[in-house]
């Protein structure tokens, strides 16, 4: 693609942000994008929103969170999957000819509403909906899918989830979280089996923004310096249904990789040199990086010399809605050589991934390459 990534913000992550605003969020965020790109809000010509109305507690979120973000005047769009699908659609506008140059932003303040009572409403109402099913059961049972096909293990989640607790301990934008012992995690409460609370991430508050721009813009500009270019980008939707080949087959995840991976002409994983991944839970972190070697080219380990979620992913930070596009920006600034504690030495190709939807059903990725590559 003819797109880059000319600057990105991602607001300080907490459990909970409850002394600002979600529209002073939403401006600091835009704001401190464009002072990374160097470019003046009024030099943009469209803005590109990501949120959900139901995460932020109140109707047509745009009316209220457009202008803060930068949109005042301006063609403005918005979708309500996820922040990583306002990064596809803001990468397709520019890539259009139409529109040069513009930001997208997302945001969420998961701690105003009960993502479990969202996810009951999100439900299919007559057949899934009387079983009471949420984003919990749902991860419950792509947990137990996997230990029953795959052979995951409670202690090797366990393990997992400490391993991304010590990466986001190198991260300077994570959340500050103990690093539990094992025992701790295993008596941790069953939440639905044999998913336990530990298992999962902890969901913030956040939100994230990036400044893109048509290559045309780019060559008008040579002033300018680019951060990374998108060089690929593919998502798919998989079925509704959660029966034991859709949870434990991960055909989508797998397909839509391989989709990126040639959009961007690469011939496999280990042409990568960093991915960051959405997982909400260790079950899917060890699910999905088992894919990622699985897609790799060469021997069956191949993909192990490619740093995977450095950033500690979404136990450095999750603010539910916006996780994949914090995990966007984290590509970006690997590719830039700005990542800070956790950078990974000579990174010129990274991929980020995001899911929406129940157990892993939405899968998007965006390949960012450091400009020169």
């Amino acid at each position: 693609m003819d797109v880059y990534v000319m600057g990105v913000s991602i607001y300080p992550a907490a459990d909970v942000i409850g002394d600002t605003r979600l529209e002073e969020m939403a401006y600091h965020t835009a704001r401190a994008a464009l002072d990374d790109a160097g470019i003046a809000r009024g030099q943009i010509d469209h803005v590109t929103l990501a949120g959900s109305d139901e995460i932020d507690a109140r109707g047509i979120s745009s009316m209220l969170l457009a202008a803060p973000s930068g949109a005042y005047l301006k063609d403005e769009m918005r979708v309500t999957d996820s922040g990583l699908t306002g990064l596809h659609l803001g990468a397709m506008r520019v890539a259009s000819g139409h529109l040069q140059l513009g930001l997208v932003v997302s945001w969420n303040q998961s701690s105003v509403s009960p993502l479990e009572d969202i996810g009951r409403m999100r439900v299919e109402p007559f057949f899934l909906r009387p079983i009471g099913l949420n984003f919990a059961i749902a991860d419950g049972l792509f947990a137990g899918a996997m230990a029953e096909r795959h052979g995951i293990t409670e202690r090797a989640v366990a393990e997992r989830v400490r391993l991304r607790l010590a990466a986001a301990a190198k991260n300077p934008r994570a959340v500050r979280r103990a690093i539990p012992e094992l025992d701790a995690i295993a008596a941790s409460p069953l939440v639905a089996h044999p998913l336990r609370s530990a298992h999962r991430a902890p969901v913030t508050d956040g939100a994230v923004a990036m400044v893109l721009a048509s290559g045309d813009w780019v060559r008008a500009h040579p002033q300018s310096r680019p951060l990374a270019r998108i060089a690929g980008a593919e998502w798919a939707v998989d079925r509704h249904q959660l029966d034991g080949d859709r949870l434990a087959g991960l055909d989508v995840f797998r397909a839509t990789l391989a989709g990126v991976l040639a959009r961007a002409g690469l011939a496999g994983v280990d042409a990568l040199d960093v991915v960051e991944f959405e997982a909400q839970s260790g079950w899917a972190d060890i699910a999905l990086a088992d894919v990622l070697t699985d897609v790799s080219t060469g021997a069956p380990h191949a993909a192990s010399r490619v740093a995977i979620n450095p950033s500690g992913g979404a136990w450095a930070q999750n603010p539910y809605f916006c996780t994949g596009l914090v995990h966007a920006a984290e590509a970006v600034l690997q590719v830039a050589g700005r990542a800070g504690g956790h950078q990974v030495a000579g990174a010129r190709r990274a991929l980020a991934h995001g899911t929406s939807g129940f157990a892993q059903q939405t899968h998007g990725f965006v390949v960012m390459e450091g400009v020169g590559a």
